[in-house]
């Protein structure tokens, strides 16, 4: 979501320094082989969070974050806006998938994570990266050590090899799905090659991503689209939101970013085509004033209790009847439950896949 503001911390406490004490081990930061869990066994438990710099969030908060993910015990948490730089110096290529540490300062940022992903529970996840250039976008993926993906990448092209411009894709493949994790680009204001230009290319590929999947699919994160009325809290408002007076000629392209009437139209094609359900709204049918919203406006200013639902669950059709729950975890218009961030954190649950439910129990050792 654009950013209007400079979000206040409203979870926990600020974390205390603490000393260093994590070996600085690449396990830590980047993803290695060989599953550990029972054969056959897929994640069921999933988490979604927008950080809005997860660097800031490791340096402040942090312990209340993993607190929360502790009692949550999801098998992968989907991470969105991690802003920080992928490897590589100054004029050189860069690596998506590891963390800059050619300077002073980025070594000194890695070390803050290596920290925070060294403890409980995050050392019991590897994590994959897909990383900018610059200190802006940018996923993560954590999956318990006891899943193995059969394959990680990061392009809705599914043919390339690349990175994502960004690094707005991770998508991890398991033996019955697939699980997509990304960070839409926002709509912008104007008619304008990094305002609707690009969304209107993005949601092309996304369309033509979901028909051409050959699995059940999971998609999560920041999707920057409000799809419904009911997914704001002040529908006029978002409705005839303007960016210093401007008027876009298009009167589908007015509005707050995320809400116009084209953006939401495609979002609703890209479901339709791909056979697709929003998993919140599928066990939840009414407005939810205290905590039916992920994205929160500042608390002092004009945005204040202005709020949007902008990351989600899409789950294929397939996967509909295996929906237990789905929540956000923040509530109200003070940003509780949220970490620090404007996006609160976002968690679906599955039931066992018939294959796995009718599976034999394993003899217990002797």
């Amino acid at each position: 979501m654009k950013r209007f503001f400079q979000p206040v911390p409203k979870d926990g406490c600020p974390a205390k320094k603490r000393p260093a004490t994590a070996s600085d081990s690449s396990d830590a930061l980047t993803a290695a082989g060989g599953g550990e869990g029972t054969p056959g066994e897929e994640p069921r438990n999933f988490l979604t969070w927008n950080a809005n710099s997860l660097l800031l969030r490791m340096k402040s908060g942090w312990p209340a974050f993993s607190q929360f993910v502790a009692r949550l015990d999801p098998d992968v948490i989907c991470v969105q806006e991690v802003r920080m730089p992928a490897a590589g110096s100054k004029g050189a290529p860069k690596n998506p998938s590891e963390l800059k540490d050619d300077t002073s300062s980025s070594r000194d940022e890695k070390q803050v994570v290596l920290r925070a992903l060294s403890s409980s529970p995050f050392k019991d996840y590897h994590v994959w990266w897909s990383l900018s250039d610059s200190k802006y976008a940018g996923t993560a993926m954590f999956i318990k050590k006891k899943f193995e993906p059969k394959k990680v990448s990061f392009n809705l092209d599914v043919t390339s090899s690349k990175h994502e411009s960004d690094g707005r894709v991770i998508i991890a493949e398991f033996e019955s799905f697939l699980l997509l994790n990304t960070y839409a680009p926002n709509n912008g204001w104007k008619e304008e090659e990094n305002s609707f230009q690009r969304r209107r290319k993005w949601d092309k590929r996304m369309l033509e991503f979901v028909q051409q999947v050959d699995k059940p699919l999971i998609w999560c994160g920041d999707l920057n689209v409000s799809h419904e009325e009911i997914d704001v809290s002040h529908p006029d408002f978002f409705s005839s939101a303007k960016l210093n007076g401007y008027t876009p000629p298009n009167k589908e392209d007015c509005g707050q970013p995320g809400f116009t009437l084209s953006e939401r139209r495609r979002f609703d094609n890209i479901l339709s085509q791909g056979k697709l359900v929003d998993a919140y709204r599928h066990l939840h049918k009414e407005k939810d004033m205290d905590c039916g919203f992920s994205w929160s406006g500042h608390p002092i200013g004009k945005y204040r209790g202005k709020r949007m639902r902008i990351d989600y669950f899409i789950v294929s059709e397939k996967l509909k009847d295996r929906i237990i729950s789905c929540e956000m975890h923040g509530r109200g218009i003070e940003l509780e439950g949220f970490y620090g961030s404007d996006h609160c954190p976002v968690s679906l649950e599955l039931s066992k896949a018939a294959a796995e439910a009718e599976a034999p129990e394993p003899n217990p050792s002797s």
